[in-house]
């Protein structure tokens, strides 16, 4: 079964959390999916990326070509894996066709918004159902991500 582990988001951002999380996750998993919930979002966060540190960079791509499946980070609003990724990061409302095709799926959603906590409480229970192992992490008051 699939780890998944959820994210809930209060102190940070998503444009502040993902890129912390993946730099962290680029360690033990070198091909990562990002799945948007819409194109809108996919463009974002590839901007995102490109700039979200002047000192750093961040190999990715939301390009769909002949080097797509070399790619450290992909992102994307589709059900699609070029890179062949073995950790999906579910951002917003975004959803996927089966997180049983990855070791790890990070579901980030934002603890502000009442109809996403919703959302990601019904996720929770189907995961569940589906026998995946579940994890939870809230942000502290100083924006660490502590397990409950």
């Amino acid at each position: 079964m699939t780890d998944i582990r959820f994210y809930h988001m209060t102190r940070k951002t998503l444009e502040r959390a993902l890129p912390e999380l993946l730099a962290k996750a680029l360690e033990r998993y070198p091909r990562i999916l990002v799945k948007a919930e819409d194109a809108g979002q996919a463009a974002a966060l590839d901007a995102l990326l490109w700039t979200y540190d002047p000192g750093s960079f961040m190999p990715h791509s939301a390009a769909v070509n002949e080097c797509a499946g070399e790619q450290p980070v992909f992102i994307t609003a589709e059900d699609i894996n070029p890179n062949g990724a073995k950790m999906i990061v579910l951002t917003g409302g975004a959803t996927a066709v089966d997180v049983a095709d990855f070791e790890l799926c990070c579901a980030l959603f934002d603890g502000n918004d009442e109809e996403t906590v919703k959302t990601a409480r019904a996720r929770w229970a189907a995961y569940k159902d589906a026998g995946h192992d579940l994890t939870y992490f809230q942000q502290d008051d100083d924006g660490r991500w502590v397990k409950k």
